[in-house]
C-alpha cells in the first residue's frame, strides 16, 4: 500500500501529464489549420524520435534497443501509429473536448474487447456500465445530427485503436524498458504518418507551425515522463481515475482558444462516458479473478 504523500504525487503528476498532453493537442490543432494530417504528425515524431533517442541514452538503455524488434512491441507501435493519425485527422475537424470525450471510451472499448476475446468474463454490472458508456459515446458522436461527419466515425475508431494498443502493452514484458517501447512507437508513428503522407499535398515548413509542432512534440516527451511517474510507488487503482481530468482540461481550452462549447447532448455524454468508466475500474479492482485489474508493470 502506499501512504497518503505517495499518492498524492501521484495525484499531482497525472494532473499534469493530463495537462500536457492536452495543451499537445491544442498546439496539433492549431497546426492542422494549415497543415494536412500526414504532414502534421511525421513533423511531430521526427522532433519526437530527436527526444526519445536522448531519454533512451540518458537512461543508459541503448543496449536493449534490439528488444525493439519483439512483435508484441511492434504491433503496439502499429496500433498507436493508426491510433495517432486518427485522432490527428479528426482533431482538424472536430472540437477538442467532444474528440477528448470520445478518445476516453477507451477504458470501455478495453474491457468489450477483452470480452470478445476471452480474455475476461465480464459480469452484468460492468456490461450495464459499457452499455451506458457507449450511449454517452452516442450522445457526444450523434448520429443524424448536423455535427455528425466522418470525423465523428473516425474518432470513435482511434478509440477502438487506443484500446487494443493498451490490450497489447500489458503482454510486453517488464524486461523491455518504457524509453524503448516509446521510442518504437514514435518511430512507427513517423512512418506510418509518411506513408499516408503521399496523399496529401505537402506544405512549406518554414512557418509557424511547425513550432507549434516542436512544442508538442516536447509536451508529449515530458507528459510520458509524469504519467510513468505518477504510476510509482502508488495505488494504480486510486492515480488511475484521475485520466478523466484531461476532459475538464479540454473543455476549458477548448473555449478559451476556439470559442466551443460542448451542447447539452455532448456534456450528458462525457457524463455517462466518464461514470461509467469510473465504476468500470472500480469493479476491476475489487474482483479478486480480474485479468484487467490494473498494476504498476501494465499501468507504465
Amino acid at each position: 500500500m502506499a501512504s497518503a504523500a505517495e499518492n498524492r504525487r501521484g495525484i499531482i503528476f497525472m494532473l499534469v501529464a493530463m495537462s500536457l498532453f492536452v495543451v499537445n493537442d491544442v498546439f496539433m490543432k492549431l497546426s492542422r489549420e494549415v497543415y494536412p494530417a500526414g504532414q502534421a504528425i511525421t513533423i511531430r515524431a521526427a522532433f519526437a524520435v530527436i527526444v526519445g533517442l536522448a531519454l533512451v541514452f540518458a537512461a543508459r538503455e541503448g543496449d536493449r534497443l534490439h528488444l525493439a524488434l519483439r512483435p508484441r512491441v511492434l504491433q503496439r507501435g502499429i496500433l498507436e501509429a493508426f491510433s495517432a493519425l486518427t485522432f490527428g485527422w479528426s482533431l482538424g475537424l472536430m472540437p477538442l473536448a467532444n474528440l477528448t470525450a470520445i478518445n476516453m471510451a477507451s477504458p470501455l472499448l478495453i474491457v468489450a474487447l477483452a470480452a470478445v476475446l476471452r480474455i475476461e468474463q465480464v459480469g452484468w454490472r460492468r456490461a450495464a456500465a459499457l452499455t451506458v458508456g457507449f450511449i454517452g459515446v452516442l450522445f457526444v458522436v450523434r448520429p443524424g445530427a448536423e455535427s455528425f461527419n466522418a470525423a465523428a466515425i473516425v474518432a470513435v475508431i482511434s478509440a477502438i485503436l487506443v484500446a487494443g494498443r493498451d490490450l497489447t502493452t500489458r503482454t510486453i514484458g517488464a524486461e523491455v524498458p518504457s524509453t524503448v517501447v516509446s521510442l518504437t512507437t514514435t518511430v512507427l508513428v513517423g512512418l506510418v504518418a509518411l506513408a499516408y503522407g503521399f496523399t496529401e499535398t505537402w506544405l512549406p515548413i518554414w512557418r509557424i507551425e511547425t513550432v507549434y509542432i516542436a512544442v508538442a512534440a516536447v509536451l508529449v516527451t515530458i507528459g510520458t515522463f509524469f504519467i510513468i511517474s505518477a504510476f510509482r510507488r502508488t495505488d494504480v487503482g486510486v492515480i488511475s481515475q484521475y485520466r478523466y481530468a484531461i476532459i475538464v482540461f479540454a473543455t476549458v481550452l477548448g473555449y478559451v482558444v476556439w470559442g466551443d462549447v460542448p451542447d447539452l447532448f455532448a456534456f450528458l455524454g462525457v457524463g455517462l462516458i466518464v461514470g461509467s468508466g469510473l465504476y468500470t475500474m472500480h469493479r476491476q479492482r475489487v474482483r479478486p479473478d480480474s485479468n484487467l485489474k490494473l498494476t504498476r508493470k501494465t499501468a507504465m
